[in-house]
């Protein structure tokens, strides 16, 4: 593990950074590079597929005030299959005016999977945020993964009057643009727009590429464990968008992870291995 040049400053916050590459070598994909400065940092790799490298990316402050910037940035390389996620929420705190940052690159080489699955962002009232992930893939590759975003907190019935939400998420294959999706939530009147998010706090996004359109019904047929809830999914060729509304995010989780489990067993071959991390 090496680290990064730090780039911190206590006036306008932290700034983390954090680089990982994936090889495959001795039959099994390795993190060949782990470069990080400022508190963001590889908690471990585990093996539980013995091929799949699974890693845990940990925050250690657990929350972003305005000023912190986060930068994230991935490369699995060839023939690679590896499964990323976060033993927690990455929380967005109040701001007093400035905006924290959060922007993650995540590149897959030709014949590599990667499947990113980080729990939710979840911004307190008041919160100013940029959340930015740009997926490039190469002919070859296979990608699968999620974004969760909370807007306030609805257990304890703060909701999201003020602050703002920036988010980007963009998917590439051969540097052309496949998939961009954007939402921008600047307070109340925002949220409960019908032509935003209904009133709804919780909304989710889940995609996967080289998705037969077979498919589809039984994807259509799952349940969320939310009544009101709303659950869509659509193919864009072989581009598999599925979205959430809802009041809660472990709710959007189980109804994505059970997503994730039909595709990963008809595309990949392999049976869902859960990370033990969810359930702590």
């Amino acid at each position: 593990m090496t680290n990064l040049q730090p780039d911190t400053s206590i006036e306008d916050g932290w700034t983390a950074r954090l680089r990982l590459e994936y090889k495959f070598k001795n039959n099994r994909t390795v993190l060949a590079c782990n470069r990080h400065s400022g508190p963001l940092v590889v908690q471990r790799s585990l093996y539980p597929e013995n091929d799949v490298c699974h890693t845990y990316i940990l925050h250690p402050p657990g929350g972003v005030v305005g000023g912190d910037k986060l930068e994230i940035d991935v490369v699995a390389g060839s023939e690679t299959a590896t499964l990323l996620t976060t033993p927690g929420a990455t929380k967005f705190y109040r701001s007093d005016g400035k905006e924290g940052v959060q922007l993650q690159r995540l590149v897959v080489e030709p014949g590599g999977t990667l499947e990113w699955f980080p729990q939710e962002n979840i911004l307190f009232p008041g919160a100013k945020a940029r959340i930015e992930t740009r997926i490039d893939l190469a002919d070859t590759a296979r990608f699968m993964g999620w974004e969760i975003l909370c807007l306030g907190l609805p257990t304890n019935k703060e909701k999201f009057t003020t602050g703002r939400a920036d988010t980007a998420l963009s998917l590439y294959r051969n540097g052309e643009p496949v998939f961009q999706d954007r939402l921008r939530v600047n307070g109340e009147k925002d949220l409960n727009a019908l032509a935003g998010l209904h009133g709804f706090p919780v909304c989710a996004t889940f995609i996967a590429t080289g998705i037969p359109s077979g498919l589809l019904p039984a994807l259509r047929q799952l349940v969320c464990r939310e009544k009101k809830a709303q659950y869509g999914v659509t193919l864009l060729d072989d581009l598999l968008v599925a979205r959430y509304l809802g009041y809660s995010t472990f709710a959007a989780r189980h109804l994505f992870t059970d997503i994730w489990k039909i595709l990963r067993l008809k595309i990949l071959g392999k049976v869902a291995s859960v990370p033990r991390i969810w359930a702590t």
